[in-house]
């Protein structure tokens, strides 16, 4: 808690500075994890101490919107396409055109890793919830939930838990040696606790699979 210049008590000071470089209630309300009721009785109270407050807020409101006037147009053409094809643009496209945007969109998300991403162009990204993330991730994440997919329909199927020992191919030793490493992440602690539940869920007993018996060395690759 500080005083205002004019003496009055100010128990967010963060809030009052946020708004007058130009930020939303909405937008300081989301960064407080608070109501936006709150932070608006604090910002009546700021104003009415220091009427120049609003005056100021507005103004760095208007420069940070010219500010992102250039690229409020790659905003509209990324958003566009998202709606259109349900993906992003990627940067080895055969289209000139969705390689910029590629290259655009690339650099807005290094600029809010950095902290300096327009707040404009922030405040239209955040309708895309996963805009934020890298490509690599996305594909990674698409290709776990297809192992995880296929997985389940093998064992629906009736086959039991795949194995990766000597002799065993084709898609059971894919889904085996896929497996295995779930069960090896999720012993060494890299297993994310998301998608350990995801499994628990999708192949209830994931964790230990076949049974093999007492005597035999070493067990397959369901128990690895």
């Amino acid at each position: 808690m500080v005083l205002d210049a004019k003496g009055s008590e100010d128990a967010h000071p963060e809030w009052t500075l946020l708004y007058r470089r130009g930020m939303s209630r909405k937008k300081i309300a989301e960064l407080a994890r608070v109501k936006v009721s709150a932070v608006t009785s604090h910002l009546e109270a700021a104003k009415a101490a220091e009427p120049g407050l609003r005056t100021d807020h507005r103004a760095a409101a208007a420069a940070a919107t010219s500010q992102a006037a250039p690229g409020i147009k790659r905003l509209y053409q990324l958003l566009a396409m998202v709606e259109a094809t349900g993906r992003y643009p990627s940067r080895n496209a055969e289209d000139k055109a969705e390689r910029e945007l590629a290259q655009w969109l690339r650099r807005r998300r290094r600029d809010a890793d950095a902290g300096i991403l327009n707040p404009v162009i922030e405040a239209g990204l955040s309708v895309l919830p996963d805009w934020r993330r890298k490509p690599r991730e996305a594909r990674e994440d698409e290709k776990w939930q297809d192992h995880l997919q296929q997985l389940a329909a093998y064992l629906a199927a009736g086959n039991p838990w795949p194995r990766t020992t000597p002799g065993v191919t084709g898609l059971e030793k894919e889904l085996g040696g896929w497996l295995r490493n779930q069960r090896y992440k999720f012993r060494h602690g890299d297993l994310p606790s998301a998608r350990a539940d995801e499994l628990d869920a999708a192949l209830p007993g994931w964790q230990t699979g076949r049974k093999a018996p007492a005597e035999a060395s070493p067990p397959d690759g369901g128990t690895t």
